[in-house]
């Protein structure tokens, strides 16, 4: 399926019966069409240019997801076998079987990312230990008036029902930017990206946030979980002490566990500060790229950039791992950075303690880290961090785990 762009409304709703690969002439490689499109398991090049009208209807392509290339007219030999390998790959990595350990038994918790009560299904079905990631935002993008309390619970109830002893993170409305919901988006801003998004929609519409909360603690409570099988709430956006300390304190009143998503460079730098009021803390590589290289996620020509492997990026995230442990705050991450299974052994060696991706990404990662002991995570980690830029540590990287 070629087209010019895909809003995450589209790419969710499409039937993956009627084609084997997406790829569009516009979008960033962290985009959430990107995203959506690796949890429904399908190949996807975005950002791909113009030249993508080249291509006429009919024509012969082979399409490489892993490493981002289409090519016209292929060989056919030479695009049979290139399929038989990636098969022969799938079937090795399908064969692993978690939780995910080191060779040395350093435990790394493997989560999927979700948006719904299919894909919860699905992930179930999966090596994944629990949810890192439930983006609830993308159950409303099309409703046009808020559902209520109840119409809530009974939608957040179908994604923790299929997790029924493990954890579940679900991540409170991350409405604006290129996730429009409509009665929570303000319209036209200038430059919605840095705009009133996330936790900030709640700072002019507090029981928006509230009544959220409300939905998640009842379907919590029809559910009867516990400690057994924990439900985690985090706020998007969080950029001050003073935003964590807030919404801690609603989550608190109804008995939910506290987070927040790591994703402005603010809230990297002040860890130390935002730390205490929380129990845990997410990082969401996906933004926090985006604005740590002031580079848009959604342009195709900025794309260089909006590289999770970005060394600034990577020692972000250093940071928030040694605030971590210095404060016994868990950290973990959830964009797309985790689904990498070579920059997730980084992220390992960095001290991330549980990695969220698509479901369909775990079983690659899990195998990766059963390849290589901890020290050597550590020793990606170290020459990441220290590398000149994103193409240089993924070289680096490779070098090291895959000599």
């Amino acid at each position: 399926l070629f087209a010019d762009d895909l809003s995450p409304a589209d790419t969710a709703a499409l039937d993956t019966n009627h084609f084997v690969a997406l790829v569009t002439e516009l979008g960033g490689p962290t985009s959430h069409t990107a995203i959506i499109a690796r949890q429904l398991n399908v190949p996807c090049i975005v950002a791909v240019g113009s030249n993508l009208n080249d291509i006429k209807a009919g024509d012969k392509v082979l399409v490489d997801g892993a490493l981002g290339t289409i090519t016209l007219n292929a060989d056919p030999e030479i695009a049979v076998a290139a399929v038989a390998e990636s098969k022969l790959l799938a079937e090795r990595i399908a064969q692993w079987r978690g939780p995910a350990e080191t060779k040395d038994g350093h435990r790394v918790q493997l989560l999927a990312n979700v948006q719904d009560g299919n894909a919860a299904r699905i992930a179930s079905d999966t090596q994944a230990e629990g949810i890192g990631l439930f983006r609830t935002e993308m159950c409303f993008l099309s409703a046009l008036e808020e559902p209520s309390v109840d119409e809530q619970a009974e939608v957040y109830k179908k994604v923790l029902e299929r997790f029924p002893n493990s954890k579940v993170v679900v991540r409170s409305l991350d409405a604006g930017s290129d996730k429009p919901v409509a009665f929570a988006t303000m319209a036209d801003e200038m430059n919605p990206a840095l705009g009133v998004r996330g936790l900030r929609v709640a700072r002019a519409n507090e029981p928006l946030l509230t009544r959220q909360l409300d939905a998640i603690a009842k379907a919590v409570k029809e559910l009867g979980r516990d400690e057994n099988a924990p439900t985690w709430v985090m706020a998007p956006m969080v950029a001050t002490a003073r935003e964590a300390k807030w919404f801690a304190g609603l989550c608190a009143e109804r008995g939910l566990v506290a987070g927040a998503m790591i994703e402005v460079p603010a809230a990297a730098l002040m860890a130390d500060k935002i730390m205490p009021h929380l129990d845990f803390v997410s990082i969401g590589t996906n933004d926090l790229t985006q604005y740590t290289m002031a580079a848009d996620r959604m342009s195709p020509q900025l794309a260089y950039l909006t590289d999770p492997w970005q060394p600034a990026v990577l020692r972000l995230i250093q940071h928030t791992c040694e605030e971590g442990k210095r404060t016994n705050t868990a950290v973990g991450v959830c964009g797309e950075a985790a689904a990498d299974p070579l920059l997730a052994c980084v992220l390992a060696g960095l001290g991330v303690n549980s990695l969220s991706s698509a479901s369909t990404a775990i079983a690659g990662v899990g195998a990766q880290l059963s390849a290589i002991d901890f020290d050597t995570c550590v020793k990606a980690a170290e020459a990441a961090i220290n590398a000149e830029g994103a193409t240089e540590a993924r070289q680096k990287v490779r070098d090291i785990l895959q000599p």
